[in-house]
């Protein structure tokens, strides 16, 4: 996760008004140690997105893999595009390792549902504080629900 977050550091200042997302897919190879078969950040410009890149750029090394994602991968896209739940989906990885929840709604949730609804295994949490301070900025702007 440390190196999803250097990659998301990378981008903040350049991404707006998308948050600054890394992502890192990774082969565990188990006794042996394991991989990095990709790394990524959210393109300039808020797109592409981290996952995106990252799957594209693992191409089939991505089927069960692990994939390390500093804020929940999105359900919807404004474009109508794929969105990231759905391309870890179809790219078949093993587990999700998710530093922050996405609040937005195009998230807000329904990404890590439709990653378990797939069986994929998720983790949430990891290195939080750190994913959220970076994003700061993007996560201020996004209405809070009450309750």
């Amino acid at each position: 996760m440390r190196i999803a977050l250097e990659a998301s550091r990378e981008g903040i200042g350049r991404v707006a008004p998308n948050p600054s997302v890394g992502c890192v897919l990774y082969r565990d190879d188990g006794a042996h140690g394991g991989s990095i078969l990709a790394e990524a950040r959210t393109g300039d410009g808020g797109r592409p997105h981290a996952e995106e890149i990252a799957i594209e750029e693992a191409g089939d090394e991505a089927h069960g893999a692990i994939a390390y994602v500093t804020l929940e991968p999105c359900a919807q896209r404004s474009t109508g595009a794929m969105s990231c739940s759905e391309r870890l989906v179809a790219a078949k990885v093993a587990r999700v390792v998710i530093a922050a929840a996405d609040p937005h709604p195009f998230a807000a949730g329904a990404g890590v549902a439709r990653l378990r609804a797939a069986g994929i295994a998720v983790t949430t949490g990891v290195l939080e504080a750190e994913a959220t301070a970076l994003n700061a900025d993007f996560f201020a702007q996004i209405p809070r629900q009450p309750g």
